[in-house]
């Protein structure tokens, strides 16, 4: 997603009439329909490809419980996963699938709270300003130099137990973050996105065609800090296209392919590839545009490296982008190969089930499923659901499996904000409804359920 209430978009004169919701432009005439961020589920109406099984949900709770604690990102860890909210994170017991169970909520607001994990760390990015680093911190305005955006750390050693140790500032917040392991073993780093650059906001001025990369010792967490602010889009980006577009000022998301030295950036008006063979120094190799795209949004890598799924956020997740008006190339998937270091483009993937005008749906955050053999990814598509597509023909890509609830009530935020395959089981965090639990049982996909990893972050291939 990508709004956030406390911004003002500096696009608003490209696309004519538009509703500011922070960084984020829906578009009000014909073509999408805002989707208000407040909801009441009614009955779920939920419908499931063969293949699909729901195991569990866990609702959300306590401070969690309110339609605006939005449910957001996720991470894994042995048999612990995490899950974002704009009110906090919870720490789920997964050892169970069909049985996850909650071990603690941490309070501590700040959208988006997108959440990556190492070892006893836990890392959220807060892309809203407040009054201070501390959780208790009043919202403000990103136009006062007091105003604190970007990565709170946690020491997680004791899960039932987390505890905030650590604040970094980061130049415009911190929309997302991608962690990178250091090849020494003896640091992670965070790439910090974020963007909405505006002349009146001390830290965050235009140009910011960059990014923010933090270091964080492992032996000494508390002396993390940016250590490099490398500029991505020195020729700015891409500003002209005659669309829809968000202009290039910054990334949306990057997914590093670590082993490779590969990373792949989702950058508002572009997507990059890039060299991360040094670390602080990210170098890009490769730059597309697709006149389709409004905003690039994020990237998943197959497991050879040699293809790029790029979504486009049309809409930035509170549009109805997945109706017949829309049509099947826009708020979509791009597949691209890599072919002699370029990106080239092969085809589109959008979901072949039309939502109603009243739901928020578009392309959001997924991950590979590593069976063997094949291009095999999960995805959320927030009230388009979850969505399991084999991209092993990039030319023609084809949804496979599904999970797709009813609608909440007219014209209300919510749906599935990410789908991640862990260690036999899809995980949907659902903006609205908690966590989701689902089993996939398909030829394609059963290599898969046997392999077993240690952590997943999922923007960390």
């Amino acid at each position: 997603m990508t709004s956030s209430p406390t911004r003002r978009s500096s696009v608003a004169s490209r696309i004519g009439r538009v509703l500011k919701l922070g960084r984020v432009l829906v578009l009000t005439g014909a073509v999408l329909g805002l989707v208000t961020p407040a909801a009441q589920a009614r009955d779920d109406g939920a419908r499931t490809s063969s293949t699909i099984k729901h195991v569990a949900n866990i609702p959300k709770k306590g401070a969690f419980a309110a339609s605006e604690a939005y449910s957001t990102d996720l991470a894994f860890q042995g048999r612990y996963a995490f899950q974002g909210n704009y009110h906090g994170f919870t720490v789920y017991d997964i050892k169970d699938p069909a049985k996850p169970a909650v071990v603690s909520r941490v309070s501590c607001p700040g959208g988006q709270n997108d959440v990556s994990v190492h070892g006893d760390l836990l890392f959220l990015s807060v892309d809203d300003p407040v009054k201070g680093d501390s959780c208790r911190a009043e919202p403000t305005s990103p136009a006062f130099r007091s105003a604190w955006e970007g990565i709170r750390i946690f020491d997680i050693s004791d899960k039932s137990r987390p505890k905030y140790i650590k604040s970094v500032r980061t130049d415009c917040g911190s929309h997302t973050n991608t962690l990178v392991p250091d090849k020494t073993g003896k640091a992670v780093y965070l790439y910090v996105s974020s963007y909405g650059p505006q002349n009146d906001f001390p830290h965050c001025k235009p140009p910011h065609d960059s990014i923010s990369i933090v270091k964080v010792p492992l032996d000494r967490p508390t002396a993390a800090k940016v250590v490099a602010k490398p500029v991505l889009f020195p020729e700015g980006g891409n500003e002209k296209q005659e669309t829809l577009l968000a202009p290039t000022s910054g990334c949306h998301d990057i997914t590093v392919f670590a082993r490779r030295n590969l990373a792949a950036g989702a950058c508002m008006g572009d997507g990059v590839l890039m060299d991360i063979s040094d670390r602080e120094r990210p170098k890009v190799t490769a730059r597309v545009t697709d006149d389709n795209f409004a905003f690039w949004h994020s990237a998943t890598f197959n497991a050879a490296g040699d293809k790029v799924v790029f979504t486009d956020e049309l809409g930035g997740g509170l549009g109805a982008a997945c109706t017949q008006a829309v049509g099947p190339q826009r708020g979509a998937d791009a597949i691209y190969t890599v072919e002699g270091g370029r990106l080239v483009k092969q085809a589109y993937f959008k979901i072949p089930r039309h939502q109603s005008a009243g739901e928020n749906c578009v392309a959001h955050n997924g991950s590979l499923i590593p069976a063997k053999g094949r291009d095999i990814m999960v995805q959320a598509w927030y009230q388009g659901g979850v969505s399991v597509v084999d991209f092993t023909d990039a030319t023609k890509p084809q949804e496979i499996a599904y999970f797709d609830r009813g609608p909440l009530s007219p014209r209300d935020f919510g749906g599935a904000w990410s789908a991640y395959y862990y260690n036999g089981h899809i995980y949907s965090s659902d903006i609205q409804k908690g966590l989701d639990v689902l089993r996939i049982t398909d030829p394609r996909t059963d290599s898969a359920a046997g392999k077993r990893l240690k952590v997943l972050n999922p923007q960390t291939q």
